[in-house]
C-alpha cells in the first residue's frame, strides 16, 4: 500500500513544472527533489562533461550543483530566466572554478550508443562551414577539437550547438550580451574548422608515411 502511494505521489509530481517542484522542494517535500533531480541531472552532468572532458569532475559538479540548489534554491528568481538556465549557470561557474584550480583534466570519454553520432551532428547541423568537413571526421576528433578551444569559445559551442540553446538563453547562462555570444560562436566555428583541417592533414600524413 505504501509503495503504491509513493508511486502515485511521484506520478503527480512528475506533472509539475521545474519552478513548482523547486518551490515544493524548498518547503521540505522530498519527492519534489527526487523528481527534479531525475529530470535535470543528465542535463547538468552532460554540460559539465562536455565543458571539462572529465567524467570524475562532471560527477562531482553534478552533486555539488544539486546540493547547492537544496541550500540556496530560494535565490532562484523566475523573472530572470528558467530553472534550467539557473542550473546551467551554476554548473558553468563550478566547472570553471575547478578547471582553474586543477588546470588538468582527462580527455572526454566516448559516450555509449547513438550519442556519438548525435554529438557530431549537433555541432555540424547549425554550422555551415563545418558540415562537409565534420562529416568526414571521426567523432573523437570533433570532441578533442571542442575541448581544445579556449573556455569562452568552448562554452558557446556547447550551449548553442550541443545543448541547442538560443543565443538569448546562452547569454543568460554566461552573463553576457547576445551579440557577444553570436560573435564568439562565429569565431569558435572558424577555430574548429582550422583544428579539424589540421587533424585531417595529420591523419593523412601519418597514413602516407605508413
Amino acid at each position: 500500500m505504501r509503495k503504491q502511494l509513493a508511486h502515485t505521489l511521484t506520478r503527480s509530481f512528475a506533472s509539475l513544472d521545474d519552478e513548482e517542484l523547486l518551490r515544493r522542494m524548498l518547503i521540505g517535500e522530498e519527492e519534489a527533489f527526487d523528481v527534479l533531480y531525475d529530470r535535470r541531472e543528465r542535463l547538468v552532468y552532460q554540460f559539465a562533461l562536455r565543458m571539462s572532458g572529465s567524467t570524475a569532475l562532471a560527477e562531482d559538479v553534478t552533486q555539488d550543483v544539486f546540493m547547492a540548489l537544496i541550500r540556496s534554491g530560494h535565490l532562484f528568481d523566475p523573472a530572470r530566466g528558467t530553472l534550467t538556465k539557473y542550473l546551467l549557470g551554476m554548473t558553468r561557474n563550478r566547472v570553471l572554478t575547478l578547471i582553474e584550480r586543477e588546470r588538468s583534466f582527462v580527455p572526454l570519454m566516448a559516450e555509449e550508443g547513438d550519442e556519438e553520432v548525435s554529438l557530431a551532428e549537433k555541432i555540424t547541423l547549425q554550422a555551415d562551414p563545418l558540415i562537409e568537413l565534420a562529416r568526414a571526421e571521426r567523432v573523437e576528433a570533433v570532441r578533442q577539437a571542442i575541448l581544445a578551444l579556449p573556455w569562452h569559445y568552448r562554452e558557446v559551442v556547447v550551449l548553442c550547438n550541443l545543448e541547442e540553446m538560443s543565443y538569448e538563453e546562452a547569454a543568460g547562462v554566461i552573463g553576457c550580451p547576445v551579440g557577444t555570444v553570436r560573435s564568439r560562436l562565429n569565431r569558435a566555428r572558424t577555430l574548429l574548422v582550422e583544428k579539424l583541417k589540421t587533424s585531417r592533414g595529420a591523419d593523412k600524413g601519418t597514413t602516407s608515411i605508413a
